[in-house]
Formats: C-alpha cells, sequence, structure tokens
C-alpha cells in the first residue's frame, strides 16, 4: 500500500507536467511510437528504451521522452525514491532547472530515510561525463552500451 508521501508526490508531478512542458520545453514531440522503437537494432537506445517503456507499460509523454532515456541509461527503477534518486544523479552531472531543484527538495523532505540512496545517486552522477543535455532523438540508434560507456555512465 502506498503511503500519503508516494501519493502526494505522484499527484505533484501529474499536476507540474503541462507547465513544466510549457513553460520550459521549447522542442517538439518525438512522436516516435514504442513499435517504431522496437525496430531498432536489439543493442541500440532506441530498442531499449521501447523495452523499458513496455516493460512498464508506459508510452512517452510528448516532450519528456529526455526522461525515459534518462531512465535507460542510468538503469533507474520507477519508484518515487529512484525518481528522485535520479534527479540527484542528473544533479551530480551538471543538470539545472528549477524543476529538479524542486523534486530534490520536495523530495528529500518527504523520504529522509532515502538521503543515504540520494548521496549516492549524486556522486555516481558527478562521475559522468556530462550527458543530460544530449539529443537523444539522434542518438537513438547509437548501441547503448557505447553510450555508457563513453559518457561513464554507471546505474544508480
Amino acid at each position: 500500500m502506498k503511503t500519503l508521501r508516494y501519493l502526494l508526490l505522484e499527484q505533484l508531478y501529474e499536476w507540474s507536467k503541462f507547465p513544466y512542458r510549457f513553460l520550459f520545453k521549447k522542442e517538439g514531440p518525438w512522436g516516435v511510437p514504442v513499435k517504431e522503437l522496437l525496430r531498432y537494432p536489439i543493442e541500440s537506445l532506441g530498442y531499449h528504451l521501447g523495452c523499458f517503456l513496455l516493460r512498464h507499460n508506459f508510452t512517452s509523454e510528448p516532450q519528456l521522452e529526455d526522461h525515459d532515456v534518462y531512465h535507460v541509461l542510468t538503469g533507474s527503477g520507477i519508484s518515487v525514491p529512484e525518481e528522485i534518486a535520479m534527479q540527484f544523479y542528473l544533479f551530480g552531472n551538471g543538470k539545472r532547472s528549477m524543476y529538479l531543484y524542486t523534486v530534490m527538495a520536495v523530495g528529500t523532505a518527504l523520504f529522509p530515510d532515502e538521503i543515504k540512496r540520494f548521496w549516492k545517486a549524486f556522486k555516481t552522477g558527478r562521475k559522468a561525463h556530462p550527458f543530460y543535455h544530449l539529443n537523444f532523438l539522434k542518438l537513438l540508434h547509437q548501441p547503448l552500451s557505447t553510450l555508457q560507456y563513453t559518457f561513464k555512465i554507471s546505474a544508480i
């Protein structure tokens, strides 16, 4: 059973998607359906992204596709603490945004028992070469392992 803190963060995320897209995302949606992603070569980022979406019964949120790619690259899960840890990872990697700061602050306040996980994710993100700014749509054909090796991306 989910506790109130899980439900609260999930609801905040749902409420924040539209304003975040409207205010901060200037590029258009990728428009690449899961079936098309699964046609990429098995070793590619695109194929692994398709598998991630299929495994979790997700579709990519328009203009927020990079978020799913971060999950694939870092091997992070989809639980609320894992989502927050991924934001700490990205912060360690150099990403800066009001949205990221808000998730980190609210996440730390609601999940103080996960601070060690968040700190570890931050340190792991610092060890990787900056990758948060890449145009992942253009990299879907690249082997996942090559991207992880090139950017020194380790699993959270």
